[in-house]
């Protein structure tokens, strides 16, 4: 706090005469007071915002500046009856200046202030507004307070908003930090500050800061350094030399997404970011990837490529040096491929986006290509048609190394549907490993993988013991064409369900072609003709091509519970006379997480519920929708959860306390005089 005065001090003494000319002198932050409504109705409340525009190189200053800078201020001139609440500011962002911890604004921003109406005020009452703004803007140099005259004439009217002045106000929302469901903790010791956040187990949270809001909290410069302890994220960094009674602040995430924290006395443990790193875990992960690896030879997607390139193998004969460089090509196909897609999730976690194992199976245009290309081996297999591709494709994949390399890289990428079972404890070890770590789980998935062609690329004994060529190979094939077959099935069901009906009408289509364009192929290979490459070339490329038509079917994320939430659907719903119990969530509350898993989400409340014909509604604001944000900010909530029990008639809703127990769910209906 000294530092941060002495600093302002600095600044002000060396820009007085700057303060002195201010009246004459362009601002450096441009400000707009804009109204949300024009016509706020009587004993509402209006949000009024302070747009500001900083110049380029100049910035303002967050509620706690840091160790140096100023809050604004304001000074209202309002209609009687009218008052203004605080100043709400959205997330800021650092910036250090020769060692001193700044929270600024570089870009342009938006401060929210709620003006409250009396009630009794006649419509077309004009409201003249006026506020006068002091705050203080500087660049890395120097500081200069400045002052803005703001003003806006609002109307007394029925509150309406316009389209516009409301799409604008909900982008300023997304940057305000929104309230937790549960309350924080913190403990100071040894001259550390650690603050326990609830947030859940299973969310990420990219790239985490705290903004101490109480001063003298935490030093604002020190590293911050932030642990995982079950469902709580525990910032630890330096004490600020005060203990506080309570530590307010905001927690910011690199995706843009703010929190306010309260936290209360308390005790909270160290969580050391190297404890997250146990030996013992990564190696148990990466034995667990191997034997996943393993297992996933014998599985319908994969074993049929083993196997044929196994008994290729054999039949080529050769010595020991080409069968282990067969080995080698392929096994490094097969890791390759699996550290590619394990470094592709890494990368996009990393980057705020919750993906796991298979993630590109998500898309729908993946699932096509890879549906066409197991059809495609599945063709081959039964016979249909010979792999001869023309030109350096044909040299390339006919056999050899580089045959061997592709055969692997294609084992392990369709291997991706098949992990689950087997892969989810040591994939999920990964997640939370440090990188180099995670990256060697990948490969020990790709090892384990390879490991049957190693063995039998290295072991001449192996090799020996596989049958001799003869005409059952072609009879093995066509059986091996099976599981393939299976597969593709698999794989159909699959887009439909990420692409709907439409989806699954192009996938078809677009495996015909596929089969046309090979089916022409075999025929003239069988006739000892030249292969048709001229016509099946561009029908081949047309089936890769619908994956361009094919998009993701515009699906709300299922709720686990009840149908998603809208304004519409309840007032259709109430309009029926139908009760309906409406609860507000997100992914990152863990309040909400635990009331819908104890109570909400039990037997005794469905029974309930059912009996009394209840309608269960689930608003998800994981993502902060402005809507919704609207929604429960008319119930008189900052944020969630937020738990509405509308009987039938009811005037309003009865808002639910914010601990919830399967009784007290249950009770509802009967005590509404329904369901008994």
């Amino acid at each position: 706090m000294i530092v941060r005065l002495l600093a302002l001090l600095v600044a002000l003494f060396l820009t007085a005469p700057a303060a002195a000319q201010l009246a004459a002198q362009p601002r450096h932050i441009a400000i707009e007071l804009v109204a949300e409504s024009d016509t706020p109705a009587p004993g509402s409340e209006v949000t009024l915002a302070l747009a500001s525009k900083p110049d380029p190189g100049w910035h303002g200053y967050w509620k706690n500046p840091g160790d140096a800078g100023i809050e604004t201020t304001l000074n209202w001139t309002l209609p009687a009856g009218l008052t203004a609440g605080a100043l709400e500011y959205p997330v800021p962002h650092r910036l250090v200046i020769g060692g001193l911890m700044n929270y600024v604004y570089e870009g342009p921003f938006a401060q929210f202030v709620r003006l409250k109406l009396p009630t009794g005020l006649a419509p077309g009452t004009k409201l003249p507004i006026a506020v006068k703004a002091d705050y203080l803007v500087c660049t890395n140099e120097i500081c200069v307070p400045e002052t803005a005259q703001l003003s806006t004439m609002l109307t007394v009217g029925d509150g309406a908003i316009r389209p516009e002045r409301r799409a604008q106000f909900d982008a300023w929302r997304t940057a305000m930090p929104k309230p937790l469901g549960s309350p924080a903790v913190f403990q100071v010791e040894n001259g550390r500050t650690r603050i326990a956040v609830p947030w859940p187990a299973d969310q990420t949270a990219p790239d985490p800061y705290f903004f101490p809001l109480t001063d003298g909290a935490v030093a604002y410069a020190a590293p911050q350094s932030v642990g995982r302890d079950g469902d709580r994220l525990v910032i630890d960094t330096q004490a600020g030399g005060k203990t506080p009674g309570e530590i307010a602040g905001v927690l910011a995430l690199g995706d843009g997404r703010g929190f306010a924290v309260r936290a209360a006395p308390g005790t909270v443990a160290p969580v050391r970011p190297e404890a997250a790193f146990s030996w013992a875990t990564a190696l148990a992960a990466f034995g667990g990837a191997i034997l996943g690896g393993l297992i996933l030879n014998v599985m319908p997607c994969v074993f049929p490529i083993l196997s044929l390139k196994a008994l290729s193998l054999a039949r080529a004969g050769g010595g020991e040096r080409g069968a282990r460089a067969e080995a080698l090509a392929y096994s490094a196909g097969v890791i390759l491929v699996c550290l590619a897609l394990g470094g592709a999730i890494l990368a996009l976690r990393a980057g705020g986006a919750s993906v796991g194992w298979a993630f590109q199976l998500q898309d729908p245009r993946v699932i096509l290509v890879l549906l066409l290309l197991v059809t495609g081996i599945a063709l081959n297999l039964a016979g249909l048609f010979e792999l001869s591709a023309p030109g350096a494709i044909n040299r390339l994949a006919a056999g050899g190394k580089g045959g061997a390399f592709l055969t692997g890289a294609l084992a392990a990428f369709v291997a991706t549907p098949c992990t689950g079972p087997f892969m989810g404890a040591a994939l999920g070890a990964a997640l939370i490993l440090p990188t180099a770590a995670a990256l060697a789980v990948f490969a020990g998935l790709g090892l384990g993988l390879a490991l049957p062609f190693l063995a039998i690329g290295f072991v001449p004994a192996l090799r020996r013991r596989l049958p001799k060529p003869g005409p059952w190979m072609a009879t093995l094939r066509r059986v091996l064409s099976v599981p393939m077959f299976l597969t593709s099935l698999a794989l159909g069901w699959v887009l439909w369900r990420q692409a709907g009906g439409q989806g699954l009408v192009v996938g078809a289509l677009a495996v015909l072609l596929m089969a046309f364009a090979l089916l022409a192929v075999g025929t003239r290979q069988r006739k000892g003709a030249p292969v048709p490459w001229g016509l099946s070339i561009p029908l081949l490329a047309i089936s890769l091509g619908a994956a361009l038509l094919l998009r993701p079917e515009a699906v709300r994320p299922a709720a686990d519970y009840g149908q998603p939430f809208s304004e519409a659907r309840l007032a259709a719903l109430r309009q029926a006379n139908k009760p309906v119990f409406a609860y507000f969530t997100a992914d990152w509350c863990v309040t909400c997480k635990v009331n819908e898993k104890v109570a909400i989400e039990t037997d005794t409340v469905a029974d309930a519920f059912e009996k009394g014909g209840v309608e269960v509604l689930v608003g998800d604001w994981t993502d902060g929708d402005p809507a919704l944000g609207r929604f429960i900010e008319a119930h008189n909530r900052a944020g969630v959860p937020l738990y509405l029990w509308y009987a039938p008639g009811a005037a309003q809703p009865r808002v639910l306390p914010q601990v919830l127990t399967p009784a007290m769910l249950a009770d509802l209906p009967a005590k509404a005089g329904i369901g008994s």
